[in-house]
């Protein structure tokens, strides 16, 4: 989990999670220099699976890369700050996980009273699997994404760029290299306010980008893509010799 300034919702979000965990999990938390009770907060839940520590990125990609670098676990979910998880998503993720690398979950979109505003995400977006998809519409959304460890050391590091996010990376990276998986059932109320990067606003009108940053946005991921090929290919070859 990546936080900022979250103190309104953090707890509620931590105490959805930690019910759906065993004692030997571990929710590791990077703050990214909240100036509100966000830390407080996360301190005085006194629950020894949570290890917070403290970023200095002022940006979300990379507070999730800071993050990313202190997990000890096998399989890594993502969490945003604000939304809530409901009954069975650790289950179900990990069960789907013994086939594949890389799942991601439908999610119901709420208000910031998690009153529902749409019963499906994935029907809002169209979400599905597909390289070139996502790379025209990344549906790859990280508060619902979950995967092995062993893609993550693939993905990183991320692209040193605000144009690709950390979650999209990823997913990326899956569709290359191992199986995804999009779970039809939502395991999360996906919570939109003023406050999230992700508004409102965006949900419902996808982008109000103009026609040339969009392009700029793919021929970026597209050229990253290429990097990333290449340099397996490299890897091979080395590794063939």
């Amino acid at each position: 989990m990546a936080t900022y300034n979250g103190e309104k919702y953090v707890e509620q979000q931590l105490r959805s999670i930690l019910l759906q965990l065993g004692a030997d999990d571990e929710v590791v938390v990077s703050d990214d220099g909240s100036t509100d009770r966000t830390c407080d907060i996360i301190e005085s839940m006194q629950d020894p699976r949570i290890h917070l520590y403290h970023a200095n990125c002022h940006n979300a990609t990379l507070n999730f890369e800071e993050a990313l670098q202190h997990i000890t676990g096998d399989i890594v979910f993502l969490a945003d700050q604000d939304d809530v998880w409901l009954d069975g998503k650790v289950e179900r993720c990990v069960k789907e996980l013994e086939s594949c690398d890389l799942v991601t979950t439908d999610s119901i979109v709420t208000d910031d009273n998690l009153r529902p505003i749409h019963p499906s995400f994935f029907a809002l977006y169209h979400s599905g699997k597909g390289l070139l998809r996502n790379i025209i519409y990344s549906t790859y959304y990280g508060s619902c994404m979950a995967f092995r460890r062993s893609v993550l050391e693939r993905a990183l590091p991320f692209p040193q760029t605000a144009e690709i996010g950390h979650d999209l990376w990823l997913g990326l990276v899956a569709e290359m290299t191992s199986q995804v998986q999009f779970i039809d059932t939502p395991y999360v109320l996906y919570r939109r306010h003023a406050g999230t990067v992700t508004s409102t606003k965006r949900i419902w009108h996808r982008s109000s980008r103009s026609l040339w940053q969009k392009l700029r946005t793919r021929c970026l991921i597209l050229k990253h893509i290429i990097h990333y090929k290449t340099r397996q290919g490299k890897e091979y070859a080395r590794q063939s010799r």
